[in-house]
């Protein structure tokens, strides 16, 4: 396991890295290039990856909670089960990405693309989806309490089982859908 705590990699190439379990917390990533690296079970709470290149990186069960995301490229990464809470993912491209069961309480995904997102299960309560693209994200059982989906385009955006205070008859009106029965 590495121990990379406060370590300065800002622009590394690590494209198919394997960190796996590396504490990286406080790291600067920012603009790191980490494709497809394996990042399963890592410590990345209050890093910089500011505009950091992680498609398809596998960050299964990652700590990135208070990780400073905005601008980031996540495109079919694998998040599901990583802690986010309190992340900023303000612009960053999620599309396709999988956040199944993925903790995003209190994060902030002003403007992010959610394109085609599972978010299946996700906690979203208190997060910032102000303006977000959630076109065709799978929102099954998602927790929405509290979060704010102001502008955020739901075109297709499955919410069935979804559940929390939220206005479900604006959201079906934005083109979600909902469908509460097996």
């Amino acid at each position: 396991m590495a121990y990379l705590t406060l370590a300065y990699l800002s622009g590394a190439n690590l494209t198919w890295a394997n960190l796996s379990g590396a504490n990286l917390a406080g790291a600067d990533l920012s603009e790191a290039n980490l494709a497809e690296a394996n990042l399963v079970g890592a410590n990345l709470y209050g890093a910089n990856l500011y505009r950091a290149y992680l498609s398809e990186a596998d960050l299964y069960g990652a700590n990135l909670s208070r990780a400073y995301l905005s601008g980031a490229n996540l495109d079919g990464a694998y998040l599901s089960g990583a802690d986010l809470v309190g992340a900023n993912l303000s612009g960053a491209d999620l599309s396709e990405a999988y956040l199944y069961r993925a903790n995003l309480s209190g994060a902030n995904l002003a403007g992010a693309n959610l394109y085609r997102a599972d978010l299946a299960g996700a906690n979203l309560v208190g997060a910032n989806l102000v303006g977000a693209d959630l076109y065709g994200a799978d929102l099954v059982g998602a927790y929405l309490d509290g979060a704010n989906l102001y502008e955020a385009d739901l075109t297709g955006a499955n919410l069935t089982w979804a559940y929390g205070r939220t206005d479900w008859d604006d959201l079906l009106d934005r083109g979600a859908t909902r469908s509460d029965t097996p």
